[in-house]
């Protein structure tokens, strides 16, 4: 090679330097306790501290007590197992998890939420590695899951929980929730063959095998439901005459018992009251 010829592949390393993508920066978690994961970018977006208190969360005192103690086995790094949320809409499933996730925090503080988009299962995997590598403990909350991108979606998650050759996370519990207990569409066989739906149904349905530890959520009952706003109306007190009468007349507007018709009913009475409330 001649010293001419070393100028011209000076301006070509350069020229590749410019072209080639930046190093990716490492994610900083100092700067809250939860966050939200953007797949495209990678990024960690930090978000505020879930401001439901888990005392407030009643009419599900058994679902509280077994996922606290394997969040607080998670957290001591004890053997625990990934979570399936799954039972009727509006029991209290994802605010379990975030105000349990809350409670737990303040004592240690090593422990982090990472939310996901239930559209973004396929990008699981590469995420486990990026946080298997930290210090940190991360609960990965993915909420409403189901696989409505049929097999793929599933094999990927799959792929997250097992971890492959290097195993799963051991500083990764995956929490999801569900209105279905095996996660499948209601359309899942619609638009296929009777073989090829078999076949991604047992596909589909082997993921929640992976999870260890299933807490179901029954639809709450009347004498639950009123208890949940007597609890409410105190803690925030909220004071009005014929208060359950009222609280029965809006779930029977909106079709339905629930621990969310019931924090719905507390928001528009707190509005019309002009009491302020958590979040």
């Amino acid at each position: 090679m001649t010293d001419a010829a070393l100028p011209l592949l000076a301006r070509i390393a350069d020229a590749l330097d410019r072209l080639a993508p930046p190093a990716p920066v490492a994610p900083s978690f100092e700067a809250a306790r939860l966050f939200r994961h953007e797949p495209v970018s990678g990024a960690f977006l930090p978000a505020p501290d879930y401001a439901m208190d888990i005392e407030l969360l009643v009419g599900i005192e058994r679902q509280k007590e077994r996922f606290l103690q394997n969040l607080r086995r998670f957290a001591t790094g004890l053997p625990c197992n990934h979570v399936l949320l799954w039972g009727v809409r509006g029991t209290g499933k994802s605010s379990l998890t975030k105000s349990a996730f809350m409670a737990l925090a303040a004592e240690y503080p090593d422990l982090k939420l990472v939310e996901v988009d239930r559209d973004e299962v396929a990008a699981l995997p590469p995420l486990f590695d990026a946080l298997r590598v930290r210090p940190e403990r991360f609960v990965v909350l993915c909420d409403d899951l189901s696989f409505e991108d049929g097999a793929a979606a599933a094999k990927a998650l799959k792929s997250a929980l097992e971890g492959g050759v290097a195993g799963p996370p051991e500083n990764v519990l995956f929490v999801s929730t569900s209105n279905r207990r095996h996660l499948m569409p209601r359309d899942h066989a619609e638009s296929q063959g009777a073989i090829a739906s078999a076949e991604n149904a047992e596909e589909e349905m082997s993921v929640s095998d992976r999870f260890g530890l299933w807490i179901g959520f029954p639809p709450m009952d009347q004498p639950t439901y009123l208890a949940a706003i007597n609890t409410y109306a105190e803690r925030f007190g909220l004071q009005v005459e014929n208060l359950e009468r009222r609280a029965l007349q809006w779930s029977q507007l909106r079709g339905a018992r629930s621990g969310r018709v019931a924090w719905q009913f507390v928001r528009d009475l707190a509005g019309e009251l002009g009491v302020r409330l958590p979040g």
